[in-house]
């Protein structure tokens, strides 16, 4: 499904009533009726109901629902926050409407505690329109509704959310359920936005099918229908070399379990093979934790990483028996690493998936000189940092990337010609022509050690399976993502650990199964 910006929204909207015929007093109809089916499958007949509309459209759908909540019983009142000579067409019309049926409207005045005390409120001041703060007036009213209503719904988006970003604009309601028309909006998806919509329904209210999934839509939201479209299915006459070769290079004095956990996500991700490439200094006690993986024990320095003189060995099982590379996962910090690390991702003709200490390699020779070996390198690279690595990795500010998640994501993906997997909540796939991907499963008991490692694990894992690498980091975020959420049902969010997401990888891909 599309995910859309207000501006983007409102051309679709144009369209559908100037090209396609459809008239706006239908759309507003179609859109007011949807919410009052979900406030009649929400709140009983007894709760008062109070209508709070701005002037705008969003307010003619509130008017739309007064007078249906009205007619189905429901003690209604309405508040309609704007002068009469300040309505739009459609919303003047429906305000008409409710004049002859002598419904009650307070105009242009606020609700008071009382009017909203134990209410079920009906948000339609403002809508996906808003781009800048809310005014005092304004301001003061969400502050009693928040503190006030016994359960708000919102039209189309809490008013005082960015339609755009996600952002507060100086206040915002807090939502119980938020009803959208045609398509997401960004800030239903990014936090806080995300935090003050409630539950989400996105409503088919007439909009055609090929303005809702044009081409020029470039964020999508990722869902279960699609990523079952990707996975590959598995011919009975089929062997382990069928299903891809993982190399993961990581690990170090004291920093095996990453690796380790990184090739276990791997093998219960689909890999037919999985070699774990790590210094000889930290083999030794990996050994007994190996069932299903094999080991590459590589030259170490004093610091117990990876020696730069291991390239070579690594070139040639590359060349020879690996088809996806992955580097990063407990590599440690030591320059010559590092430095190892720059050449492989400038060498390696595999896929590869860059993460931890991987990222942190990249970043050191700064941003401009960051773009110039990517740009070099002979395969195309997933880099799958959280929002502390992807601050040094683009030399931005921790805040800058968190208010612009999808626009840094897009840039960067573009400037460098990588996937970029920007994890967090939500975690956005970024592809270097300008598809960005909101990934829609995973909760707050994932944020725990290890975690990424398994991400690059089953990304890595994908991407052995014949997937192209935008497509294995879309999946593989999903299926992260639904494998957490499926153990946090069992275990809570607050004992998932990251192994436990890899225990439950048969459960996700079991939910996913086309068989």
């Amino acid at each position: 499904m599309k995910v859309v910006t207000a501006s983007e929204m409102r051309e679709i909207d144009r369209k559908t009533i100037e090209e396609v015929g459809i008239p706006s007093m239908v759309l507003m109809e179609r859109a007011g009726l949807s919410v009052v089916r979900r406030i009649m499958d929400n709140c009983q007949v007894i709760q008062p109901v109070v209508v709070l509309s701005g002037g705008g459209n969003n307010g003619g759908d509130g008017l739309v629902i007064a007078r249906e909540v009205y007619r189905a019983g429901y003690n209604v009142k309405v508040f309609l926050l704007s002068p009469e000579d300040r309505l739009s067409k459609d919303c003047r019309s429906q305000y008409e409407i409710l004049r002859k049926l002598g419904l009650k409207v307070v105009i242009n005045r606020a609700p008071s505690a009382r009017d909203l005390k134990d209410s079920v409120v009906v948000d339609a001041i403002i809508g996906t329109g808003l781009n800048k703060p809310l005014r005092d007036n304004l301001s003061k009213i969400v502050g009693l509704v928040n503190q006030y209503a016994g359960y708000v719904v919102s039209v189309d988006i809490p008013t005082g959310i960015s339609s755009d970003t996600g952002m507060i604009m100086g206040a915002a309601i807090r939502a119980d359920i938020t009803v959208t028309f045609g398509l997401p909006k960004i800030g239903h998806l990014i936090p806080p936005g995300s935090e003050y919509t409630g539950e989400l329904f996105v409503e088919d209210i007439g909009f055609p099918p090929h303005l809702t999934m044009a081409d020029s839509l470039k964020v999508e939201l990722i869902e279960e229908d699609a990523i079952k479209a990707l996975l590959p299915l598995r011919e009975r006459d089929s062997h382990k070399g069928d299903y891809g070769h993982i190399l993961i290079v990581g690990g170090s004095v004291g920093k095996t379990g990453a690796a380790l956990m990184a090739a276990k996500a791997a093998l219960r991700a689909g890999s037919g093979l999985v070699t774990i490439a790590l210094p000889d200094a930290a083999a030794e006690p990996l050994m007994g934790s190996l069932l299903e993986e094999m080991m590459l024990p590589l030259p170490s320095n004093e610091e117990g990483t990876i020696s730069m003189t291991a390239l070579d060995r690594i070139m040639e099982f590359i060349h020879g028996r690996a088809d996806v590379l992955a580097i990063g996962p407990g590599l440690g910090r030591s320059p010559e690493t590092w430095q190892l690390v720059r050449e492989l991702v400038r060498l390696s003709p595999l896929p590869m998936v860059v993460d931890a200490d991987g990222l942190n390699a990249l970043a050191e020779i700064g941003y401009d000189k960051l773009k110039r070996l990517l740009s070099k390198a002979r395969a195309p690279a997933v880099l799958t940092p959280h929002i502390g690595e992807m601050s040094r990795l683009a030399g931005l500010s921790k805040n800058d990337i968190s208010t612009k998640r999808l626009e840094v994501g897009r840039r960067f993906s573009e400037e460098t010609g990588t996937v970029l997997v920007l994890k967090g909540a939500p975690t956005i796939v970024s592809a270097p022509e300008g598809n960005q991907y909101i990934n829609s499963t995973g909760n707050p008991g994932m944020a725990t050690a290890g975690s990424g490692d398994v991400l690059t694990g089953i990304i890595s894992s994908l991407a052995g399976q014949h997937l192209s690498p935008v497509e294995a980091a879309i999946a593989g975020v999903y299926i992260h993502g639904l494998s957490g959420d499926i153990a946090s049902g069992y275990l809570t969010e607050y004992s998932l650990t990251a192994g436990e997401i890899i225990n439950y990888l048969p459960e996700a891909f079991r939910a996913l199964s086309t068989y």
